[in-house]
């Protein structure tokens, strides 16, 4: 019963289901009444609140199985972090949640982003987050994505110096380089204007909304995952 409440089924209904129950009621039972997209995001709202770090970890697991990365980002993870962070912003209360749910993703994450055998790009793209910036996790989601299409990456994570966006790209000759700015403060327009001058140079890719697009306009700027592996799959010849 705790189990199915958890998970946004009424108290009388679980009591029902649990009576009715032959046998253990096992969470990929419980997950398959869950066909609507939106209904999913709920019962994952309600299980990061009661903390429940098991059904979040099979549902998600379940979903980037059968939906890949770029569905379950944009239709789960994303609508589920906002629901989260318009919690937080609301009372103040539940940076706990925050934490313990974001530190679940890039797990599962980097779990799906396995080693890339025999990929299409002979030279890795970069990923990073620049300047001071701590959030990494559309990093994380970016680099399972491309996984999936057999697209190898170096990934940077959060807090990338200038000095050594440039050390990687003079060694590695990335075929792209995406930066990811949540905050404004971070969006320094030398992290793609100061950059060595390597042949072919490396297709420049933003994302997140601390850039300012007026002083982007030389370079590609997505909105989306899926814009984001658009501009790195021509990047990579595909």
């Amino acid at each position: 019963m705790r189990r199915l409440i958890s998970t946004g089924v009424s108290p009388s209904e679980a009591a029902e289901q649990a009576k009715n129950q032959i046998g253990s009621v096992t969470l990929e039972k419980v997950l398959e009444k869950y066909i609507v997209r939106e209904d999913l995001v709920e019962a994952l709202h309600k299980a990061a609140q009661a903390l429940d770090k098991k059904f979040i970890e099979t549902a998600l697991r379940k979903d980037l199985a059968e939906h890949g990365v770029e569905k379950s980002w944009s239709e789960i993870i994303v609508p589920l972090l906002f629901l989260i962070g318009n919690q937080w912003e609301k009372s103040g209360e539940g940076i706990e949640i925050e934490h313990l749910l974001t530190e679940v993703l890039k797990s599962i994450l980097r779990e799906h982003s396995q080693e890339v055998k025999m990929p299409f790009n002979a030279h890795p793209v970069l990923l990073a987050s620049v300047g001071e910036e701590v959030h990494s996790l559309a990093l994380h989601a970016l680099a399972a994505a491309l996984s999936e299409r057999k697209i190898e990456t170096y990934f940077l994570g959060s807090r990338t110096p200038l000095e050594a966006l440039c050390a990687m790209i003079s060694r590695s000759a990335p075929p792209a380089v995406f930066l990811w700015a949540q905050l404004p403060q971070n969006a320094d327009s030398k992290f793609f204007k100061e950059i060595p001058a390597i042949r072919p140079m490396p297709r420049i890719v933003l994302g997140g909304p601390g850039w300012n697009l007026e002083l982007c306009k030389d370079v590609a700027v997505v909105s989306d995952i899926s814009q984001a592996c658009l501009e790195i799959e021509r990047a990579v010849g595909l």
